[in-house]
């Protein structure tokens, strides 16, 4: 499932997803925001979601994700790739 859609209701989209998936899929998204996630004092809503979404991810038990960050002639960008167990 690829879910693209405002970041600031990320975490709602990706909490359906993860409920309406079936074992062993694949949820992608692109999440890195031009390096911005990374940045822990970055006031930007859509960069706040994304990482309220991958801090949450870190302990829900019914997933295993990981965040990749690419770069490229878009600069910084990246992805997060869900498997739902």
């Amino acid at each position: 499932m690829f879910i693209d859609a405002d970041k600031v209701n990320y975490p709602q989209y990706l909490e359906w997803a993860v409920r309406l998936c079936r074992p062993g899929t694949l949820i992608i998204d692109n999440v890195v925001r031009d390096d911005e996630v990374a940045n822990a004092t970055s006031t930007d809503a859509s960069v706040q979601a994304v990482r309220r979404t991958m801090s949450s991810l870190q302990k829900d038990k019914r997933v295993d994700a990981t965040a990749i960050q690419t770069v490229g002639v878009k600069g910084y960008d990246g992805f997060a790739a869900v498997t739902v167990k």
